[in-house]
C-alpha cells in the first residue's frame, strides 16, 4: 500500500486550516485502519476485542470524525511484534531508548514507510530551517549511528536531522565529554555562516551548556539555530523550565533560535516542531487529540489530558493512531500571528504509570 501521506507532499506542511486538514485526514486514517486490520493479527485482535466489546465498536468502515479512529497504547510496541508487512520487506528496525528494566519498543519499516517518513520530515524541517544545508554540530558521539539497519530512537533522530547539515561535527567523545578543541576548530571553519545545532534536550543541557558555563566560556553563533527534543523529565527534576532552557542556551552559545520538537519512535512521520509562539504544532500529515485519562473520551481544547497522536504516514506497521503516556493540552487552532494552520499544543509531562496500568492491561490482553 502506498502511504496516503504522498497525496499531501506537494502542499505546504502547515498550509491547510484545521477544518480542511481534518477533512483530508479522515478517509486516509480510515483506509490505514482497514489496511492494518487485514495485515496485522494483533492489531485486528485489538479492534475486535477492545473497540468492539469494550468501547462499543461500531462500524469500523465508517468513521464520522478523527476522534473515532481506533488507537493503540504505545506500550504495546514493547510487548508485541506489530507489523503489517512480511519480514522480507522490512528494511529498518527502530527501537525506543527505553528506561532501565523495560523492553524497548520495536518498529518495523518497509521501503515505502521509510521513504515517506523522510519526505515528511524534510517538508516540516525546511519550513523552520530553510532549504540550504547548514554547518551542523550534533551534541552526541558518532558511535550512536554506526548500525544502519537497527537504530535506537536517539540514532534515528540524529540520522533524520543530519540530512539538514553540511559535514556534521559530533561534539562529544565516546565517553560523553565535550570535544572543545574539535568544536572550536569546526566553528572557525564555519565562521560567517549560520550554524545548526541538534541534540536531545537533557544531553544539550548536561554535556554542552553546563560544561561551557562551568568553564566560563561562550560560543559565538549569531543567527544559529538549536533544534532539540525529548528529555524534559530530567530537566524538570533540576528545576529547568523551557524558558530558562532557551535563555541559558542563547547565553552560552549565541544562537538566535531555540526550537523544540516532539515525536516518538512508535509513530514515524509524527513530527511536531515548536512554532513562533513556543507551542508544538501539528502539520497537515498529523493530528493531536486530548483524551480524558479515566474515560478516554476526547476533551475540549484547553483542558489537559492524555495525548493521542495520529499520522497518515505508516503503512508497514499499525502506528497511525497511538495513545501516548504524555499529558498535554491544546493551546490554539490556526493561531493568529503565524502562517501556520492546524492545532498547536503543549506537553505537560508524563502521566503516572499507575493511572495507565488498567488501560494498558486491557489492550495487552486483547492483543494476545
Amino acid at each position: 500500500m502506498k502511504s496516503p501521506a504522498r497525496a499531501l507532499l506537494d502542499l505546504p506542511p502547515f498550509g491547510l486550516r484545521q477544518a480542511d486538514k481534518r477533512a483530508q485526514l479522515l478517509p486516509m486514517l480510515g483506509a490505514l485502519t482497514e489496511h492494518h486490520a487485514e495485515r496485522c493479527v494483533p492489531y485486528r485482535n485489538v479492534l475486535d476485542r477492545v473497540f468492539d466489546r469494550v468501547f462499543g465498536g461500531g462500524d469500523r468502515h465508517r468513521l464520522d470524525r478523527l476522534e473515532d479512529v481506533p488507537f493503540l497504547p504505545v506500550t504495546l510496541f514493547k510487548t508485541h511484534m506489530l507489523s503489517s508487512v512480511p519480514e522480507s520487506e522490512v528494511v529498518k528496525v527502530l527501537t525506543s531508548s527505553g528506561t532501565t528494566g523495560q523492553e524497548p519498543s520495536r518498529v518495523f519499516l518497509d521501503a515505502e514507510t521509510a521513504s515517506v517518513q523522510s519526505a515528511v520530515l524534510v517538508k516540516v524541517a525546511q519550513h523552520f530551517l530553510g532549504k540550504d544545508r547548514l554547518p551542523m554540530v550534533i551534541v552526541d558521539h558518532p558511535g550512536v549511528v554506526r548500525d544502519r539497519h537497527s537504530h535506537s530512537a536517539r540514532g534515528a533522530g540524529i540520522l533524520g536531522m543530519a540530512q539538514f547539515g553540511h559535514r556534521p561535527f559530533y561534539a562529544l567523545r565516546e565517553d560523553m565529554s565535550l570535544d572543545e578543541e574539535g568544536l572550536h576548530g569546526y566553528l572557525s571553519q564555519a565562521a560567517g555562516r549560520r550554524v545548526l545545532l541538534f541534540g536531545f534536550t537533557f544531553m544539550v543541557w548536561q554535556y554542552l551548556i553546563q560544561p561551557l558555563e562551568r568553564a566560563g566560556r561562550r560560543l559565538n553563533l549569531p543567527g544559529g539555530i538549536l533544534v532539540h527534543s525529548g528529555g524534559w523529565k530530567k530537566l524538570q527534576e533540576v528545576a529547568v523550565d523551557p524558558r530558562t532552557f532557551r535563555e541559558r542556551v542563547q547565553s552560552a552559545t549565541g544562537v538566535e533560535r531555540v526550537i523544540n520538537f516532539y515525536g516518538m519512535v512508535e509513530q514515524v512521520g509524527g513530527v511536531y516542531f515548536e512554532n513562533p509562539l513556543h507551542y508544538l504544532h501539528a502539520p497537515i500529515y498529523s493530528e493531536v487529540i486530548i483524551r480524558d485519562p479515566v474515560t478516554l473520551e476526547p476533551l475540549p481544547d484547553g483542558k489537559p489530558g492524555l495525548v493521542q497522536v495520529l499520522s497518515c504516514v505508516p503503512t508497514s506497521y499499525p502506528g497511525h493512531s497511538l495513545l501516548t503516556e504524555d499529558l498535554g493540552v491544546i493551546r490554539d487552532v490556526d493561531p493568529d500571528g503565524t502562517d501556520m494552520g492546524g492545532r498547536c499544543f503543549e506537553i505537560l509531562g508524563r502521566v503516572p504509570k499507575a493511572e495507565l496500568r488498567g488501560c494498558s492491561d486491557t489492550f495487552t490482553a486483547a492483543a494476545a
